[in-house]
């Protein structure tokens, strides 16, 4: 005989597993720190590669203004006001990323809590 109750559960976990299941199960296989500091360091070269490309893109607007100005600036301030401006760029893209990464960890792992719960709720459906 079907159980309703079990055909209701089974349904419900598999629509999970379908949909948002399958980013909390990938994201259920690591630790926190692991998971978080793998995005870090994404976020870190992400970070570069966007700053370089909006300093590139500043350079190549300003380029008629850069090249007569050249001998007249003081090119270490110059560099000196690039890293800056680069570190605190990665910087706050990495607490961003952090802050983010953190939610969604916490959110994965409840939701997957929620999940376990059904399955051994549903095993021992099976087993009555």
């Amino acid at each position: 005989m079907l159980n309703e109750e079990r055909v209701i559960l089974m349904t419900k976990m598999a629509s999970y597993e379908a949909g948002e299941g399958k980013k909390s199960m990938s994201l259920g296989r690591y630790f926190r720190g692991d998971y978080i500091s793998i995005q870090l360091l994404r976020a870190f070269f992400c970070g570069t590669v966007a700053y370089l490309l909006g300093f590139g893109l500043y350079i190549l607007y300003d380029f008629e203004t850069l090249i007569s100005d050249i001998y007249k600036m003081d090119l270490f301030v110059f560099a000196q006001n690039i890293i800056i401006w680069y570190a605190v760029f990665v910087a706050g893209y990495c607490v961003v990323t952090y802050a983010i990464c953190a939610c969604r960890y916490a959110r994965a792992k409840k939701s997957l809590k929620l999940y376990y719960h059904n399955l051994k709720k549903l095993d021992s459906l099976y087993h009555r």
